[in-house]
Parts: structure tokens; C-alpha cells; sequence
């Protein structure tokens, strides 16, 4: 295993007091590193709050700031984080307009958020996404798992809360666009767990596993290595068989890199994507590129695609400040 690290133990504190050090103008972490929280807070505004294990940066504390999340909860590498993270997180940037937990479908999240919950005081409500259209059910999820579409609906959703919507409003919005949004990935080699020190499964050198997890989950199958143009087929195919959106339907297109792959086959993946949707009668109105929702050092992407109408742009192109997705 070779990593950027000093010790096992202590990667994701030195991990986060380096994202205050650069990022200090948009967000705050807590003394006691338990949750990062928006610098400035405003009154009136529902409370978004997110979290997950890491090493899927920049999700989610990456997302912390104007137009997203008010708060997310880091826990270890690909560990839950704990109720009381999530009590603190609340506790902290609650302004009397109630908070929305947005909870990936992961057995250990949607447990932890849900005993979050009940434990705090004020109107609270939550957001599962379940986006990965790959299995019914995975190693840690009873239903699908939640994925990349989960940045998406944190910041449509984010773009709301600006506006002042209030706390059910943003609920449906959250579950619309989760509705309206599926992905799916591919993996092309493990990742490495800092604390297990080797890779999480063993790929062939011409082989790649079709429908894998954010965390190393098994997806649909192990296969021999094929083209991008093969394998976007393939995902796109059965992201749009099942999200089936009429033709003509305006779309937006999430080709997301799960930490190790070249920003050059990306934006390749985003071609083939592209060319399958037109193919479907269906327009990209909105696209975006790059490593959002990660696997630690995994080799491979999702594709993920929004069936969009005029509001959902609106809030997609709604003005956006954080650390790892900012414009407008």
C-alpha cells in the first residue's frame, strides 16, 4: 500500500483540519472534529445536514456551504458516523426552521440518522436517496444503495433552502429528485482501505465489475474488460430503461470518477454517455465532470442522469459556494 499518510489512525483528522486550513472562509470545523458546519449561518433557513463514512471525498463535507449543506458528519473510512455526531451537527446549525437529514441508503446511515432523529428536539425530517439502479439490494443496504444522485439532490435541495422553502417542501423536492435520478458504475480496479493496507477484492488485469458499490460492493457481474463505448452502453442502457424518461425530456448527466481515473476518460465516458442519450431522443441540459463521490483510490465511474423540467435547472444553475462545487 503506498498513500500520502502518516498514520492509519489519524488520516481523516489531519484529512479535515487540512480542508478548514484552505477552505476556512466557507466552513468551520468543530473543536472537537465531529462535523463541519457552514462559517456563517442563516436565520429562518432549514438545516441541511449530511454525512457518511469517508473516502468519498469531497462528499459531503465537501459540499458544506452556500447553496448545499449546512453541515456534514464525517465518519472513518467507510464507517457510519455516530448519532451523536449527528445530534452535535444539528445542535449547531439549527436556526428554528427545522433541519433535513439527507441519508444515503446504507443500513449503518439510515439507522444512525434515523436514532439522530429521535433524540433531537424540533421539526425534522429526511431524504433517502437510493439512485444505483445496479442491484435490488447490496452488502450494506436493504434496498438500492444511494450514490452519486445523492449530490445532486443535496444541491437542488440546498438551492431551495435559499429561497426560504420551507421544511415539507424541501422534503418533496429531496424525494423528487431522488425519484427522477438513477446511477450506476463500473470498476476497473479495488480500493484500498488505509486500515486494511490491501485491496478490497483483486480484479484480473483484463477484467472490470460491472455495477460496484461506492465501497467495493459486488455490483451485477465480474467481466472481461471492454470498450468505454461498450460499458457506457451498457449503464446507460440500464439507467434509462429504468428512470424511462420520454423523449425529448431534458436530462442532466453526472459522470462522476471514483478517485482513480484521469479526468481524460471522463470526459470520454461523457462522450459515449452523450451519444446514447441522443440516440434515446433525449438532451443533456445540464452536464457536470469529475471526481464528486469517490472510492478512495478505485479505478472506474458512475453515470448518473436527471430527468429535469424548468424548476430543477433553475435550482441545478441556483448560485453554488463550497469547497469542491461552486458557481453563479
Amino acid at each position: 500500500m503506498k498513500k500520502l499518510i502518516n498514520a492509519v489512525d489519524s488520516i481523516l483528522s489531519e484529512s479535515l483540519q487540512g480542508l478548514e486550513a484552505i477552505h476556512g472562509d466557507i466552513l468551520v470545523l468543530s473543536e472537537d472534529e465531529k462535523f463541519v458546519r457552514r462559517k456563517a449561518l442563516t436565520d429562518g433557513k432549514v438545516a441541511l445536514i449530511s454525512g457518511g463514512g469517508s473516502g468519498h471525498e469531497p462528499l459531503h463535507a465537501g459540499f458544506v456551504g452556500l447553496g448545499m449543506l449546512d453541515a456534514a458528519c464525517p465518519g472513518q473510512v467507510f464507517t457510519s458516523p455516530t448519532p451523536d455526531q449527528m445530534l452535535a451537527a444539528l445542535t449547531a446549525v439549527e436556526t428554528g426552521a427545522g433541519s433535513l437529514f439527507i441519508v444515503k441508503n446504507y443500513e449503518g446511515d439510515v439507522m444512525n440518522f434515523e436514532m439522530a432523529a429521535e433524540m433531537a428536539e424540533g421539526k425534522i425530517a429526511t431524504v433517502v436517496t437510493d439512485d444505483d439502479v445496479a442491484v435490488p439490494k447490496s452488502t450494506w443496504s436493504t434496498g438500492r444503495r444511494g450514490v452519486a444522485g445523492t449530490m445532486i439532490v443535496e444541491k437542488m435541495v440546498g438551492a431551495a433552502a435559499e429561497q426560504r422553502r420551507d421544511l415539507n417542501a424541501l422534503k418533496a423536492l429531496g424525494d423528487e429528485v431522488n425519484r427522477r435520478t438513477r446511477s450506476m458504475g463500473v470498476a476497473l480496479t479495488s480500493c484500498t482501505v488505509p486500515a486494511a493496507g490491501k485491496p478490497t477484492f483483486t480484479l484480473g488485469d483484463d477484467e472490470m465489475e460491472i455495477g460496484v458499490g461506492i465501497h467495493g460492493e459486488p455490483g451485477r457481474r465480474r467481466v472481461k474488460l471492454a470498450s468505454a463505448d461498450a460499458i457506457a452502453d451498457e449503464m446507460m442502457g440500464a439507467i434509462l430503461d429504468d428512470l424511462a424518461p420520454a423523449r425529448g425530456t431534458p436530462c442532466l448527466l453526472l459522470v462522476n470518477g471514483f478517485g482513480g481515473t484521469p479526468t481524460m476518460e471522463l470526459y470520454l465516458m461523457a462522450n459515449a454517455a452523450r451519444r446514447i442519450m441522443a440516440g434515446r431522443g433525449l438532451a443533456i441540459a445540464r452536464g457536470l465532470v469529475g471526481s464528486y463521490v469517490t472510492s478512495l483510490d478505485m479505478a472506474g465511474c458512475s453515470l448518473t442522469a436527471t430527468a429535469l423540467d424548468d424548476s430543477l435547472i433553475q435550482l441545478w444553475d441556483a448560485p453554488v459556494h463550497t469547497a469542491a462545487l461552486r458557481w453563479g
